[in-house]
């Protein structure tokens, strides 16, 4: 039974405008709660969604960062509310509620996101995780990992992080929310699996050089924003294929302070020199068309920051898109003539 579990439906509210022409639904009038600890039967549908909060800050106040990403899901919830419902009736949106980690340490709160992630990939349903400080990421890699190593021989999992940092901080003192690739690189050494690890984003200058010989070596390849900025697409796209040919199974993580804080203020780390969304979104879409994308967070996001919500729609808009896309893949998306919403 999953410990310091609350249910979230109430967070789900907005505009109706019709409560029977599915085409006038939006997602508050789509989704089901789902009760982790009530034995759930397996999905057998053909496409399903479960969201799950992760109201943790201990890992950012550790990293000494500016705290309030514990209060990141419930305003995400709310953003996504009234997104409208371009998929195919077929396509099921669960929420799971929220793991509460006010009155327990990071790594109790890591172990049941861990946990839930596990089982709700055994239930046959995508899980979409709403964090939380990035300390998330630990978390939920430890379900995706705990869950394959139950189902394949060769649990390979390629992480793909959108983020302006590498996260690959020693730990010897306490993990927090910027070691946590360093402690997925010390989970698969220890296994004798490959550490498969691209941070998208990087900027130098918030990364120390003793970080970049981490990350080099650790083998893990990265993108610095400025590729992203001045270079090609082309480019980029070819850094990315490589990495993604080479794993049996992708999962993605985005941390916030990856855009510029025009577009995302409401961060624990502010970017003035950030990415634009409209140039990492199409990114997210060519990695997910690989079809080997297994799991999805958004990290960082601190309402008590944030500014008329707009980075919490903006995290809205990510999942938006990340749900509409696996959705096309399967033939499940309502593609209008000018699809709007690709």
């Amino acid at each position: 039974m999953l410990k310091n579990y609350v249910n979230a439906m109430q967070d789900w509210h907005g505009r109706v405008d019709s409560e029977t022409d599915y085409d006038s639904l939006r997602w508050h009038q789509w989704v089901e709660k789902l009760d982790l600890n009530g034995d759930p039967k397996a999905f057998e549908g053909d496409l399903g969604f479960a969201f799950i909060g992760f109201c943790s800050e201990q890992g950012v106040r550790r990293n000494k960062g500016r705290v309030g990403t514990a209060l990141a899901p419930d305003f995400i919830r709310q953003q996504m509310s009234n997104l409208p419902c371009t998929f195919d009736q077929r396509v099921k949106l669960f929420d799971a509620g929220n793991i509460l980690c006010q009155e327990i340490s990071m790594e109790e709160g890591q172990k049941l996101l861990g946990e839930a992630v596990e089982q709700i990939r055994s239930l046959n349903l995508f899980p979409i995780v709403l964090g939380g400080g990035h300390e998330t990421t630990f978390g939920h890699y430890l379900g995706q990992l705990n869950y394959a190593e139950k189902v394949v021989d060769s649990p390979d999992i390629g992480i793909i992080n959108f983020d302006a940092h590498f996260d690959l901080r020693p730990y010897d003192n306490g993990s927090s929310s910027g070691s946590m690739f360093r402690q997925i690189a010390d989970i698969c050494k220890s296994k004798d699996m490959k550490f498969g690890y691209l941070p998208i984003g990087i900027q130098k200058h918030s990364n120390t050089v003793s970080l970049f010989k981490t990350a080099d070596r650790l083998g893990a390849r990265y993108v610095l924003a400025k590729e992203i900025q001045n270079g090609t697409v082309t480019s980029v796209l070819e850094k990315i294929d490589t990495f993604t040919y080479g794993h049996e199974r992708l999962y993605i993580t985005v941390c916030t302070d990856v855009f510029s804080s025009a577009f995302a203020p409401g961060v624990s780390a502010p970017q003035s020199t950030g990415l634009d969304p409209e140039t990492v979104l199409p990114i997210i879409k060519h990695i997910i068309r690989t079809r080997k994308l297994v799991g999805f967070d958004i990290c960082e996001i601190s309402p008590r920051f944030d500014q008329d919500d707009t980075t919490a729609s903006l995290g809205a808009v990510i999942i938006f898109s990340v749900v509409n896309t696996i959705c096309k893949l399967k033939n499940l998306a309502i593609i209008t003539e000018t699809d709007l919403y690709d």
